[in-house]
């Protein structure tokens, strides 16, 4: 699809691009002890609160296409209504709508699995398992369990990847031990067969660490790892030998009967693969039906499905329950379309983020001659151990790329880069690390926005979504949950918002912040910084949030 964009008055004005810097996960809180963004040393930051626009946006809930305002923003939501310019209804609520509605029970893939098992074998169930409803939600693995027990599947074997990331960093038990007597009361073929902590195993992204999704793929499907009689089993035996250990760290486990592993998958099996979001899913999705890295040994003829589509350009995988978002006429299309030049940056953590969930879930280029996309591989430690991430090259890379395509007379019109430091360094429950992180970005921002500055270009630093902002968890009275004498850590998103600033060196008067939008969110940053490269945006875009003075 060809799409370009009328010029408005404004275009030519900045002979500079305009650059989109996601702070990833720094959202505004309340200052409260666990604010980890309140207590940064952070003057860049906080120079551009006290002396430039700024503006509150809504980074959660309905505001960024999720069923409920009790619902927290994600990366892969944000990314997309940053993109987009508009709310998609996105995976949990697609799910919960479908589930509701009986779509997803009366559609072809689900009918596909439940066939293939219903005389004989086994219907696995592969899921994140916890109500965080970022990449998943028990009530939809329930759901689909029960189906199978009403249309008679005699056997399934539930694979829970434990959380402690999108809920309580220690509350694996609260759902594992109801579900295992849920299970038992559905009858003796009904248990969990396998799991371990999701930044293990199993739930990789961007081909960050391959060994997690083979570590996976034993446990799950070739039933090869330590034994324990039950989940809960595995789960209070590992926190006994390590304390302190949170969920998402969990190693894996093999639930086992007289000695064997109770569910290894085999030949004539069905596979369900609940996780609705894509990022995070395609790895171990590509171990049942592509190529990967890794030698599967035994590698079982099964009937795989996928809750969504995972990976749209490629159909992966081919057998879904739940159609997704068809998110159309992103922002880097009208951009291209109009001959414009685009950047993006980051590192792997986020990468897909500013290319793939930014162009409406598309993965490559949109236009390879007007588009430059710069990955810098992340490091392969825990996040708290190293704070700073690659922020730093994440900057020298931005830097580099814009000056040497200001040299060659053709600059970019638009780049958004994203600093991963405040969501992967929080999601750790690190108060200190977190800290460091925001600094750490700080840092970077006091060299980049000077660099735009050189280049006579405009920045608008915003978040997809909250974060360090909450590191510590928070009773019914508003004070810091205290546990073993020490704050209780919290590894979550927020519903908190998220800062749009804008630093504009060239600002002459030419344009306001538009007190006259309502509500203002994630998705009316597209108008916004297409208004400010010069352009007219798309009528039905979320509207800027700035406007031009008259005169």
């Amino acid at each position: 699809m060809s799409l370009s964009l009328q010029k408005n008055a404004f275009f030519g004005r900045r002979k500079g691009p305009v650059v989109i810097v996601v702070l990833d996960g720094v959202g505004l809180g309340t200052g409260y002890p666990g604010d980890a963004v309140a207590a940064a040393r952070k003057p860049v930051f906080d120079n551009l609160m006290a002396t430039r626009p700024w503006l509150k946006l809504a980074a959660h809930g309905v505001a960024v296409g999720m069923p409920s305002d009790a619902d927290m923003g994600n990366s892969e939501v944000g990314h997309n209504a940053l993109g987009a310019g508009r709310v998609f209804d996105q995976g949990a609520k697609l799910v919960q709508n479908a589930i509701d509605s009986g779509a997803l029970f009366a559609g072809q893939g689900w009918r596909e699995v439940v066939e293939q098992v219903r005389a004989r074998g086994t219907l696995h169930v592969i899921g994140l398992l916890s109500d965080g409803n970022v990449h998943s939600h028990i009530g939809h693995i329930k759901a689909l369990i029960a189906n199978a027990k009403s249309a008679g599947v005699q056997r399934v074997a539930l694979h829970a990847l434990l959380d402690g990331r999108d809920v309580g960093e220690t509350t694996a038990l609260e759902f594992v031990e109801p579900m295992e007597t849920w299970l038992a009361s559905l009858g003796p073929g009904y248990a969990i067969a396998s799991g371990g902590g999701r930044m293990v195993i199993t739930m990789d992204r961007y081909e960050a660490d391959w060994s997690m999704v083979e570590r996976g793929w034993k446990t799950h499907a070739l039933g090869e790892g330590r034994l324990f009689p039950s989940a809960s089993a595995a789960i209070r035996a590992f926190r006994a030998e390590k304390p302190g250990v949170i969920d998402q760290d969990l190693p894996a486990f093999v639930v086992a009967r007289d000695g064997k592993p109770l569910a290894p998958i085999v030949d004539g099996d069905a596979v369900v693969l609940a996780n609705f979001r894509g990022d995070r899913a395609i790895e171990i999705t590509k171990a049942f039906l592509g190529e990967v890295p890794f030698e599967r040994g035994r590698r079982p003829d099964v009937a795989f499905a996928g809750m969504m589509t995972y990976d749209g350009d490629t159909n992966l995988p081919p057998r879904i329950l739940v159609q997704p978002p068809v998110i159309d006429r992103t922002m880097g299309q009208y951009l291209v379309g109009s001959g414009a030049r685009i950047l993006a940056c980051s590192e792997t953590q986020k990468f897909g983020h500013v290319t793939y969930f930014w162009n409406g879930n598309r993965s490559g280029y949109l236009d390879q001659s007007l588009e430059r996309y710069i990955e810098v591989p992340s490091d392969r430690v825990s996040f708290d151990e190293r704070p700073w991430m690659k922020a730093a090259e994440i900057t020298d890379a931005t830097i580099a790329a814009l000056d040497e395509q200001a040299a060659s007379g053709k600059g970019f019109g638009l780049a958004r880069i994203n600093y991963a430091n405040g969501d992967m360094v929080g999601h750790t429950g690190s108060f200190v690390a977190t800290r460091m992180a925001v600094e750490a970005v700080d840092l970077c921002l006091g060299r980049l926005l000077p660099a735009i500055a050189r280049l006579g270009g405009i920045a608008i630093v915003t978040a997809d979504h909250g974060n360090a902002d909450e590191m510590y968890e928070v009773d019914k009275k508003g004070g810091v949950k205290v546990e073993n004498g020490k704050p209780k850590a919290k590894t979550s998103h927020t519903l908190n918002p998220v800062p749009a600033m804008f630093f504009d060196p060239g600002f002459a008067g030419e344009w306001e912040l538009d007190a006259s939008v309502a509500q203002p969110g994630l998705a009316n940053v597209a108008a916004t910084a297409l208004t400010l490269m010069g352009y007219v945006p798309p009528s039905d875009y979320w509207p800027s949030v700035i406007r031009f003075r008259q005169g």
